[in-house]
């Protein structure tokens, strides 16, 4: 299948398919439209294959409209879309399409993720084993939990540790702290450490930024002060010219403990971080996935 990384996960094919068939759009409302619906499929928690009926029917799904329906059973009954593939013929658009596939390669869907975590076959972590989370953005940069909130959640999901990573001053467009509010959330941690007595650990650390040569937009001094220091990149992410120069000066930087998002942001959405109900953190509903 064309669509996809593997012929075992459909979503993640329908979802290749319809994002091919919104790149040959010429009408921006039309190509946001058939980007929203692949956001949909690849959003599901189960299969397509599982939805279908003992008829063979598919039931309705939310957001999901005609045409994007017509592609959907044209992939469940012969592995690939021929109103796709016209589409894109007929387009002029065919290297930069073939130029998207090659880059989703090893994307998968919601639904392929949570066969995998469930599936008691595989010998890696399970999601019982994971102890801590060490990138969690706050009301300090742009997120929305406050730091008690994350330790909350933290503890709910029974985790020992984790770290919030706000934006460092650099980026102003997220929020980014200054040393001076970075402070006054050290202070803020702190409270919440002496409160949780022990049983949990809440680290500060910081998400710096990595500019175009892969210097940090924080002095050695100041990454200094935070206990943990995550580095990423945040411009210059859809260009096609070699990155990895920019990413190696950046992790050769000391006081770097882990690099973030290198390829840019995931399918569709910020993370969304729930507790008790609220889900914190900003959707963004058109995503970078290829």
């Amino acid at each position: 299948m064309q669509g996809s990384r593997t012929d075992g996960d459909v979503n993640a094919v329908v979802g290749g398919y319809l994002r091919d068939l919104a790149f040959v759009q010429s009408s921006q409302q039309k190509m946001f439209g058939y980007k929203r619906e692949a956001a949909a499929i690849l959003a599901l928690d189960v299969p397509l294959t599982d939805l279908l009926g003992a008829d063979g029917a598919l039931p309705r799904i939310p957001g999901i409209g005609p045409g994007s329906t017509r592609v959907i059973r044209e992939i469940l009954e012969t592995g690939g879309s021929p109103t796709v593939e016209q589409a894109i013929a007929g387009s002029g658009r065919r290297a930069d399409i073939d130029r998207r596939r090659q880059l989703r390669r090893h994307f998968l869907s919601r639904a392929e993720v949570r066969r995998v975590l469930l599936d008691p076959s595989f010998t890696g972590p399970t999601i019982q084993q994971y102890r801590g989370d060490l990138q969690i953005h706050s009301e300090w940069s742009d997120g929305s939990p406050t730091v008690q909130e994350i330790a909350d959640a933290c503890l709910d999901r029974g985790y020992q540790y984790a770290a919030v990573t706000d934006h460092s001053h650099g980026l102003k467009i997220a929020g980014g702290m200054s040393m001076a509010e970075a402070a006054q959330q050290r202070r803020a941690i702190d409270d919440v450490n002496v409160r949780d007595g022990g049983q949990f650990r809440l680290l500060q650390g910081i998400e710096a930024n990595i500019d175009a040569s892969g210097q940090l937009d924080l002095s050695g001094e100041e990454a200094s002060t935070f206990e943990v220091v995550l580095a990423a990149p945040h411009s210059r992410l859809r260009r096609n010219e070699d990155q990895t120069d920019r990413l190696l000066a950046a992790v050769a930087d000391p006081a770097v403990r882990i690099l973030g998002h290198p390829r840019g942001r995931i399918t569709s959405s910020r993370r969304v971080w729930s507790h008790n109900g609220t889900s914190y953190l900003r959707r963004r509903p058109n995503g970078a996935w290829p």
